[in-house]
């Protein structure tokens, strides 16, 4: 099993992997996103850590259990040969229709087929208002090529 673009990354190759991990992500379905990364792949996820795809299907279904409409826009930071940190946010509400924004920086390391072997992510989140909600292109699904990405937005 392969998934092209494969390192080492440039630019543009970087900034693709990116968004097709973001779209992934943005389909919010468990196992499609799991076979971007190695059967063995290594996360940190917050303070969590565990490996494998198994658990990576069950960490992303109690996720998306719990952020429901979530919405995630992922921007290439740095690349070098096998290695990509994104930045990222996404918005999504809890159980009590609670609204957050979840800032992060994410660190992935690639095999050579182009799949993930390790994913370590730092993430922060804050509540928002509904009204200062700025994702919201048609959920589940990926972000629409007119919805830019972060870019220079501090926050």
């Amino acid at each position: 099993m392969s998934r092209p673009p494969f390192p080492p990354f440039t630019r543009e190759t970087a900034a693709q992997k990116a968004r097709m991990a973001e779209d992934g992500w943005n389909s919010r379905d468990p196992v499609k996103v799991s076979l971007a990364y190695t059967e063995d792949s290594v996360w940190r996820n917050r303070g969590e850590f565990f490996q494998g795809r198994p658990a990576i299907v069950e960490f992303l279904t109690r996720k998306w259990a719990k952020e429901h409409e979530y919405r995630l826009i992922k921007d290439l930071w740095a690349f070098d040969g096998n290695h990509i940190a994104v930045r990222f946010q996404y918005e999504w509400h809890d159980d009590a229709g609670n609204w957050h924004r979840s800032y992060g920086n994410e660190q992935w390391e690639f095999d050579e087929a182009g799949l993930m072997r390790r994913r370590e992510a730092s993430i922060n989140d804050i509540a928002i208002a509904e009204k200062d909600r700025r994702f919201l292109w048609p959920a589940p699904g990926p972000r629409p090529a007119d919805v830019p990405g972060l870019g220079t937005d501090p926050f």
